[in-house]
């Protein structure tokens, strides 16, 4: 049986907001320490499988990064990043260019493979657009799809779909691990063996 290779889309800005309303929710009055670990949130998506690409768009950190490193690593690649401007119709533009790397994947890779998407932005679904359509439409052609985002946050039908077709993982769950707050908290250890897997 071949190695299950994981393909990795990333909204940054996303996880960073929503997670900073669970900081409020978990640690009220630190909003402005919160910061996301880049490295276990990288490899709470991974969950030990080989990663084959990794996508982010949002305000990321500069390439000269560690995480930019820690991934290149894992991978032997590059990640591509995709920086988030100022304006609406240009952050617009940058979700739907994100949007359409995930759709090629359903050309480009035969057989499927899995789809860990980190948003939770479901936002155009009714409409045949965004996050949500494009993993209901690489699903049909047989990708295994994975969500992880901030319980509170996740689009309420989206959650839903992915419960019942693939794997909802809340980050809420690896809170103390997949984030810090700068001068204040570390990080601690991810462990992955609390991180559901689809039966």
């Amino acid at each position: 049986m071949p190695i299950e290779r994981t393909h990795i889309i990333w909204d940054n800005s996303n996880i960073f907001i929503s997670g900073k309303h669970a900081c409020g929710r978990l640690e009220g009055g630190k909003e402005g320490a919160f910061r996301i670990n880049f490295e276990s949130l990288v490899d709470l998506a991974a969950n030990n499988r080989p990663i084959e690409q990794v996508f982010c768009v949002g305000s990321v950190p500069p390439p000269t990064d560690a995480v930019w490193g820690h991934i290149k690593k894992k991978t032997g690649k590059e990640p591509e990043l995709y920086e988030r401007g100022a304006a609406s119709g240009r952050e617009q533009a940058i979700d739907q260019a994100l949007q359409t790397r995930m759709l090629r994947l359903g050309y480009d890779f035969d057989p499927a493979e899995t789809l860990v998407l980190l948003s939770g932005d479901g936002s155009g679904h009714e409409q045949g657009e965004g996050f949500f359509a494009d993993i209901q439409r690489l699903h049909r052609v047989g990708w295994n799809i994975e969500v992880l985002s901030w319980k509170d946050s996740c689009n309420k039908a989206m959650r839903r779909w992915v419960e019942e077709n693939g794997l909802f993982v809340p980050l809420d769950d690896f809170y103390s691990s997949v984030t810090f707050l700068e001068h204040i908290r570390s990080a601690k250890p991810l462990d992955l063996s609390k991180r559901p897997i689809k039966a």
